[in-house]
């Protein structure tokens, strides 16, 4: 079944097919390393992800970029703050992205290009849009992109030309230019500020060119896939398409995937609201990263997702719940497995994840799966597996739970008590197993044994 994916550009979900035959090009947008990133952003980076791992779960080669912006005005308005350097500021940070990544089980990718180490190439391409009267020097000496010159700008945000605004990102003193809706892509040098040499004299890259630059040096000028949040729509991708399209006549991005904020309690996240939280607040508390994981799995990328404490606490035990399965598998009963029904749970699985990234219906199916008592353990456990190439839950490093031989054996005179329903005697049982460290659980298939 084709893999079919919401295109932003189009607004409607069309079937994937890459411009070289198995061969994706994907370009996500990464953090800027001013802070740690919040929950909000690590939704964005497991949905982005989840794509990766689909495309490959489809047979398509993957070649991935995610940016690291490690200079912008956040990064510089900290370093004035502190009295440190640019590198001061982002390497830590940079640093500390990683660890997130590989807690949450994301995927590396084949590229992590810095902004500061494509300085070049930005020049490059600002100097052919300025060649082809799309940019312009401003009074103030920055270099402007023209976006009455390009007649498409507005069709990925769907705005009209009289709806656009001035863009995000972009300080008052940088308005010395023809029209107030000009974005900026090379900012002139000021004191204190780091600057690199140009045509144009001393300065830094815009936020926009950034990434168009990156995008181009290792996937090429048409990407078949662009990702990123919803609040990059306008006006950061509105502005990639502009200068991009503009430089090189070819269309930038053939798909435009997008997803949704997170919310929490129902409000959006912010410090003055004090429920801006990180991964690191998560664990302060003791929740496992990938009960976050889990639960950016329950909801589709392109819904809004509402944090909370409670929400987290469901899918922390659900997670619980399917390791605790899983290592049960393999100590269970053999039973006679349905091929059959087998074959369709796979079939809908892939249904699911192939249908624009459906995971919460995945998840589902994952779970009919797990109580389904008529599949064999080993079966099961090779459906889990194999599911978790998408879901990236771990479940391929849970190993069998090793029950000790004392706890064995009182589960053992449980249940021949329970056979000759001696209910007080081994309800005795059960308590003096929980005192040791165990729960067990009564199933169709016999007793579970798990840990507190």
């Amino acid at each position: 079944m084709p893999l079919k994916l919401f295109n932003t550009f189009s607004r409607k979900k069309q079937v994937f097919k890459p411009l070289y035959d198995k061969k994706v090009n994907l370009y996500t947008c990464g953090p800027t390393v001013y802070d740690f990133a919040h929950i909000g952003n690590l939704r964005t980076y497991i949905f982005e992800d989840i794509l990766r791992r689909v495309l490959k779960y489809n047979g398509y080669k993957v070649r991935q970029v995610m940016n690291i912006t490690d200079v912008e005005d956040k990064i510089i308005n900290r370093m004035k703050k502190e009295n440190k350097t640019l590198r001061e500021i982002t390497l830590p940070f940079a640093e500390k992205f990683f660890i997130d990544l590989k807690k949450l089980n994301v995927e590396k990718v084949e590229f992590y290009p810095k902004a500061t180490a494509t300085i070049k190439e930005m020049t490059d391409l600002i100097a052919k849009l300025v060649k082809r009267r799309f940019a312009y020097q401003g009074n103030d000496g920055s270099i402007y992109f023209n976006i009455a010159k390009f007649k498409n700008y507005g069709k990925l945000s769907q705005l009209k030309k009289r709806e656009i605004k001035i863009g995000a990102r972009i300080a008052a003193d940088e308005y010395n230019k023809k029209e107030a809706q000009d974005f900026v892509l090379w900012k002139r040098a000021k004191p204190g500020e780091p600057s690199w040499p140009s045509q144009w004299g001393p300065g830094r890259p815009g936020w926009h060119i950034e990434c168009s630059a990156m995008s181009m040096k290792y996937l090429g000028t048409t990407l078949d896939i662009h990702a990123g949040g919803v609040d990059l729509i306008f006006p950061h991708h509105e502005n990639e398409i502009a200068q991009s399209e503009a430089a090189t006549g070819k269309k930038f991005s053939r798909f435009w995937i997008h997803g949704e904020h997170l919310l929490v309690d129902g409000r959006r996240m912010a410090k003055s609201l004090g429920n801006f939280y990180t991964l690191r607040d998560l664990e302060k508390i003791n929740f496992n990263p990938l009960a976050f994981r889990y639960l950016v799995l329950t909801s589709n990328y392109r819904s809004k997702l509402n944090f909370t404490w409670k929400s987290l606490e469901a899918a922390q035990k659900a997670l619980n719940n399917l390791t605790d399965n899983l290592q049960q598998i393999t100590r269970g009963k053999k039973q006679a497995t349905r091929d059959k029904q087998l074959a369709i749970y796979d079939k809908n699985f892939l249904a699911a994840i192939n249908d624009d990234l459906n995971t919460p219906k995945a998840m589902a199916i994952v779970w009919q799966v797990i109580k389904d008592v008529h599949i064999s353990p080993e079966t099961k456990k090779r459906f889990l597996i194999e599911a978790d190439k998408i879901l990236g839950l771990g479940l391929n490093k849970v190993k069998p739970l090793k029950i000790p031989l004392k706890i064995a054996q009182l589960a053992a005179q449980r249940e021949e008590l329970r056979a000759n329903k001696q209910f007080m005697q081994s309800d005795a049982l059960r308590k003096k197993i929980e005192s040791l460290g165990y729960i067990i659980e009564d199933t169709d298939s016999g007793p579970k044994i798990s840990k507190k």
